[in-house]
């Protein structure tokens, strides 16, 4: 039985879509970083940031895409592998 098991089972195994999944993720992270940075001024009244302060709080809606489309990608490949299973 142990030669039918993992070595290390712990690792999980990367998937096409995985990378781009957690530099999504990374992304939109740092974007509502900035988002919260971004909008501290104007509930504690000092002037407010620069204007590409907010540009970069655009980083969220960017890092949700990247991350949709390693989901995207994932499932395409998991498609084309049970299509050629069958």
């Amino acid at each position: 039985m142990r030669d039918k098991t993992k070595a290390n089972s712990a690792v999980a195994e990367t998937g096409p879509g995985d990378g781009l999944v957690k530099a999504g993720g990374i992304v939109f992270i740092v974007g509502a970083i900035a988002t919260l940075v971004t909008m501290a001024p104007l509930f504690l009244g000092t002037d407010p940031f620069p204007t590409i302060s907010y540009a970069v709080c655009m980083l969220m809606g960017v890092g949700f895409v990247i991350a949709a489309a390693g989901v995207l990608r994932g499932v395409a490949a998991q498609r084309r592998q049970a299509r050629s299973a069958t």
